[in-house]
């Protein structure tokens, strides 16, 4: 496994990210696998190196932090060892302050998320989504204070605008409170309008990229058929999958052909012009299966040369904005 910083920190994470919404419970989503049907693909992914894992209080309501917290005390010796990441928003009650980015919700949150996690600090809390009902200023200062308490180590953001993201770190320059390190952002062959303006925002601030949904949902590995649509449950399920248009299609294809050349999967193809883009860190990979986690980690030893790049990135089209909400 490779290693790098994240963005302008000193903090190293490999660089890939195990992406923990996968575990939990079968209820909150049919193709969650529950702890033990995850245990020996966590386990494996610990073996490769990977000591980088993402997850957020609202995944299986709780019950993501939860096993994320039993996998880490089991598979680590030391808390030393690795860089667990969580993120507050969503919604995790039917009461009025049980979701968002007030003051109020970000001190309860972060407890709550260090109890089921089980550890004394989170090494990268993050603001899963914007959060228009409360201003910025309360969001940042709260943040800065969870920090200092001693409660969290860096602070990063999730999918937003990138004149959001530059308030908010506009905001925290004036008043000399934590910055956000991180931006984890939707981001794929499939999905390129971040290139616009939010990643060469986060490169300019030396702000590491941590893209979701790298793989598009599964569809730059192949889970969706052209002629006979979705293959899979998560397919089938999954209310963040993309309309999928012909241009994509085209762009698979053309993953695919040269995973052949080179003798390697398509998701791996993915996930290596992913590692090749501007300010990206670590891409977040959900694996539910081993393979998924052995094809990972090995695709950034893998070397694209800018034809290749060219070749991959030619059919694409712009679509609408997807992900901010």
């Amino acid at each position: 496994m490779k290693y790098a910083r994240l963005g302008a920190t000193g903090l190293t994470v490999s660089r890939i990210c195990l992406g923990m919404m996968s575990y939990g419970s079968h209820d909150w989503r049919e193709w969650v696998l529950d702890y033990d049907e995850g245990y020996p693909i966590v386990k494996r992914a610990i073996e490769l190196g990977i000591n980088f894992f993402d997850t957020a209080d609202v995944y299986s309501t709780g019950m993501s932090e939860e096993v994320t917290g039993k996998y880490l005390k089991e598979f680590f010796n030391s808390r030393d060892e690795y860089v667990v990441a969580t993120k507050v928003f969503g919604k995790m009650g039917d009461a009025p302050n049980m979701q968002g980015l007030s003051r109020k919700h970000i001190m309860d949150s972060v407890d709550a998320s260090l109890r089921r996690l089980k550890v004394d600090y989170i090494d990268l809390y993050q603001i899963h989504r914007w959060d228009y009902n409360t201003p910025i200023l309360e969001t940042m200062e709260a943040l800065h204070d969870v920090v200092k308490s001693g409660k969290v180590r860096y602070i990063g953001a999730s999918s937003m605008w990138a004149w959001q993201f530059s308030k908010a770190q506009y905001v925290s320059c004036m008043h000399n409170w934590t910055r956000f390190v991180s931006m984890q952002n939707h981001y794929s062959l499939v999905y390129r309008e971040e290139e616009r303006e939010m990643n060469p925002l986060c490169e300019d601030m030396g702000v590491g990229l941590i893209p979701w949904s790298p793989l598009a949902r599964g569809f730059l590995a192949g889970n969706f058929s052209r002629v006979e649509g979705a293959k899979t449950i998560r397919a089938k399920t999954d209310q963040f999958v993309l309309d999928w248009r012909d241009v994509d299609f085209d762009v698979r294809d053309r993953v695919a052909e040269l995973a052949e050349r080179h003798g390697v999967t398509p998701a791996q193809i993915a996930l290596a012009w992913l590692l090749q883009r501007p300010a990206v860190t670590s891409p977040i990979v959900g694996a539910t299966k081993l393979h998924h986690i052995e094809q990972a980690v090995a695709a950034p030893d893998i070397a694209l040369t800018e034809d290749e790049v060219d070749y991959i990135e030619e059919p694409y089209m712009p679509r609408p904005i997807h992900g901010h909400n």
